[in-house]
């Protein structure tokens, strides 16, 4: 279905892609050394909601003349980020995630702002809108990611081409030609030359199949970071029971996520955020945070689990979880499940979010759910003498009919 859906954008965008401009880009370090290096032609699709409720589209590309505020080469403590930034406030971005062998995009953000009028004429709501999708194809370090095919990355209400892409992060020596194809190139009747990384793995470190029960997870802090300043912050046990293929049959599997192993990474923008937590890289969970009227809410759920058998991307988008005031952090204490598909869900316990508004990397005040609430003990009591009420009733009722029933008896 995915590539079929990307076949017909292609159809749709086919005319256009030929008038794109590509741009070329570096990030700098504080000793002038690239640390990012960067060329690519995108097209950018995007559907809008008119002033009389209609909906209309548009469809641009970013010009090869572009700016890189906002990016950086990263430290200890924050990853790397490409900003490429052009028009009328519109903004592309990318994060990266590494290991010892490889690196890897971790989150795509594509900020565009529909007060453009010569874009969005008669667009109903105005400001700045953003999308994010995740990306996790690990590329050698050192190695060029390069894409000549076109490459579709669809999100809600944005449709991304990419095409003529060149791409090396974590760069020690720009000078290197050592390349990494996508699929789309490597596939071609010539196939260049490609340094091949697997995505599983022997030394994987799924946990094994088990029937007993594991114990409580424990409690991870986790957070997000927006330049120097957290933007994100969370807390939580999780634990996964999923359905998984080892050794050729299908079992039922329960395990924890280690926060000891776990890395977390992410973005933040006005009405969206993205919580990433790469346990070893065997098991990704993704929180994806919207925004409706003044409240955040969990939207979708994300889970990469990785063993012997392959990779599995299971995803839920129409959740509506955890929610709270923009202004106010989400607390629950008592044991959550998250439905992500018929085989996986997540139990999560202790948790406190707040995906926005952070100040002074400082939970804001918090809005217990509706377990942790003292009603909800109050509810079974209500409910219990409701019944007994009932009952005394019932068995009031029926002595007056007993009683009204012989006095009519002798009276005749």
């Amino acid at each position: 279905m995915k590539r079929f859906l990307y076949g017909v954008v292609m159809c749709l965008l086919g005319v256009v892609l030929m008038r794109s401009e590509a741009f070329e880009v570096q990030v700098k370090d504080d000793s002038s050394k690239v640390c990012i290096s960067a060329s690519m032609k995108v097209n950018f699709t995007i559907q809008y909601e008119t002033n009389n409720s209609t909906n209309a589209s548009v469809t641009f590309g970013a010009p090869d003349e572009v700016t890189t505020n906002g990016s950086t080469c990263g430290s200890s403590e924050e990853t790397p980020l490409l900003v490429v930034n052009f028009g009328n406030n519109h903004s592309w971005s990318v994060n990266f995630t590494r290991n010892s062998t490889a690196y890897s995009i971790d989150v795509i953000v594509f900020t565009y702002n529909t007060n453009d009028s010569a874009l969005f004429p008669d667009a109903k709501r105005k400001g700045l809108l953003t999308t994010m999708k995740s990306v996790h194809e690990p590329i050698p370090i050192n190695v060029t990611y390069t894409c000549l095919h076109e490459e579709v990355v669809v999100t809600e209400n944005v449709v991304q081409v990419y095409w003529n892409v060149s791409l090396l992060a974590f760069a020690q020596n720009v000078t290197l030609k050592q390349e990494f194809h996508c699929s789309e190139d490597a596939s071609s009747t010539q196939a260049p030359t490609t340094h091949v990384v697997t995505t599983a793995n022997a030394t994987s470190t799924t946990p094994t199949p088990t029937t007993k029960p594991v114990d409580k997870p424990i409690v991870g802090n986790y957070s997000v970071s927006r330049g120097s300043e957290k933007c994100l912050l969370a807390s939580m046990g999780l634990q996964l029971n999923a359905t998984l293929l080892v050794d050729g049959q299908t079992r039922w599997t329960q395990f924890n996520i280690n926060p000891n192993s776990t890395i977390s990474s992410g973005s933040c923008s006005n009405d969206s955020a993205l919580l990433r937590l790469n346990d070893s890289g065997t098991t990704i969970v993704e929180f994806y945070f919207s925004v409706r009227e003044r409240n955040f809410y969990l939207k979708e759920v994300n889970v990469t689990l990785t063993n012997a058998s392959g990779i599995s991307h299971i995803t839920n988008y129409n959740l509506s979880l955890w929610e709270a005031s923009m202004s106010n952090s989400y607390l629950c204490h008592k044991e959550q499940l998250i439905t992500v598909s018929e085989d996986l869900n997540i139990n999560t316990f202790d948790v406190r979010v707040q995906p926005f508004n952070v100040q002074n990397e400082t939970y804001a005040k918090a809005e217990e759910c509706f377990a942790d609430s003292d009603l909800s003990f109050l509810i079974p009591v209500v409910v219990g003498a409701v019944l007994v009420f009932l009952i005394i009733l019932v068995f009031i009722s029926y002595l007056i009919g007993r009683r009204k029933s012989r006095t009519g008896y002798q009276s005749v």
